[in-house]
């Protein structure tokens, strides 16, 4: 009976530990990597002391990113998990390690020593409490000298962190903080798709505009311990850390400027139409009309490419939906646009055509007074404006059928 009762305990612990491996952790800490071997060890030791000091049960999980140097060897050595990821890019690498977490919560920083693995407390507090992205503020918590280039601090983050506040209402004050916690599941349904240094806005955006639950805590950032320059690229990141911010709000980026110019140009076509018209002794006439009609088109048609982005980025998950937008594509848009198109293109042609009698009734010879130019820009403008709602509607419902299929 003993000898059974013997027999059978190897197959017990067998199974206990395969159920404590499979047993769902509380933390990953994820470091994307590309031949960080000078810093990654460092890096990683204080993870894992980390979790050891605090009784967390998690994880070190380094995503890298074709490493050349070695980074995977040293850190399997060291007990950390490594997922190789293909795709080039911060973001892609990010993206790859936060699908590939086995912890509830994820907190990533970069591999290079410049955040404080040993000082995760503050994250995990309040990822527990409830908050779904916990942003890690450098501004805060103490920049050391030499972490952080002049241009980044007083111009590259306050100026990024600024209009991404201003463009979706964010509470973050640091947009680009490389060390931040969040809910695994939270995070992984905002549909993250950006693989370069961009990554870092798109989570801050669309947790906001998908109101998670956001705060943030004071972090310190520490000059990075490599004897190489970094993979940022100032200037070249910076640009598409902007292309961002404006391709995800086209309110910004077509709507308000489209408003402006359209409305500039139709108050100085309604003053430039009758004739010339002079402000301050200055005497504006048909040349100005002719830029007054380019302004109205430009804006018109910047509008039209928000309505555009809006409904297509809202398909294909890059943009939020518009409510109002979605309200009109509802009611149907086509036969509106139309008969408001149709309009538009017969009052060109009766402004075109009393252009021509003017012009006929001096036997279409030389015209001496500007009052046919003036009916030609007229009409040209309005045309052109019509056609453009007329086609803008039909490639509206396309969309539509994209939505509905």
């Amino acid at each position: 009976m003993m000898a059974r009762h013997m027999r059978a305990m190897p197959d017990t612990i067998e199974r206990i530990d395969a159920a404590a491996l499979a047993a769902p952790l509380e933390l990953t800490i994820l470091m994307p990597c590309l031949n960080e071997a000078e810093t990654l060890a460092a890096c990683i030791d204080k993870a894992m002391g980390y979790l050891a000091r605090s009784g967390v049960r998690g994880e070190v999980l380094i995503a890298d990113n074709g490493s050349t140097d070695g980074s995977q060897d040293i850190a399997r050595s060291l007990g950390a998990r490594v997922v190789p990821v293909s795709r080039r890019g911060y973001g892609a690498a990010l993206i790859a390690g936060i699908e590939a977490a086995r912890g509830r919560f994820v907190i990533m920083g970069d591999s290079d020593d410049s955040y404080d693995f040993t000082s995760l407390d503050p994250f995990v507090e309040k990822l527990r409490e409830g908050h779904q992205l916990v942003m890690g503020n450098r501004f805060l918590g103490g920049i050391a000298p030499g972490a952080m280039p002049p241009l980044h601090r007083y111009l590259g983050n306050p100026v990024l962190t600024a209009i991404g506040r201003i463009f979706f209402g964010s509470p973050v004050r640091d947009f680009h903080c490389g060390l931040r916690g969040f809910d695994r599941e939270s995070i992984l349904a905002l549909g993250l798709r950006s693989t370069g240094m961009e990554f870092a806005s798109e989570m801050v955006v669309k947790a906001t505009v998908q109101k998670l639950r956001l705060i943030e805590v004071p972090t310190t950032l520490s000059p990075d311990g490599r004897s190489r320059p970094p993979h940022l690229r100032s200037w070249r990141d910076g640009w598409r850390h902007l292309r961002f911010l404006l391709a995800f709000c086209p309110r910004w980026l077509f709507l308000l400027p489209g408003i402006a110019l359209f409305a500039l140009g139709a108050a100085a076509m309604a003053l430039l139409l009758p004739g010339a018209a002079s402000v301050g002794g200055i005497t504006f006439d048909v040349h100005t009309l002719l830029y007054a009609a380019g302004a109205m088109v430009l804006g018109f048609q910047a509008m039209q490419f928000w309505a555009f982005t809006r409904i297509y980025g809202a398909l294909d998950g890059v943009v939020p939906p518009d409510p109002w937008l979605a309200r009109m594509t509802a009611k149907g848009v086509l036969e509106p646009a139309l008969i408001a198109g149709g309009a538009l293109v017969l009052v060109g042609l009766g402004m075109g055509a009393a252009s021509v009698a003017i012009w006929g009734a001096s036997e279409f010879g030389p015209i001496t007074t500007s009052a046919p130019m003036r009916l030609a820009i007229g009409s040209v403008t309005a045309m052109i404006l019509g056609v453009q709602l007329a086609f803008g509607g039909f490639f509206v419902t396309v969309l539509d059928m994209l939505r509905a299929r």
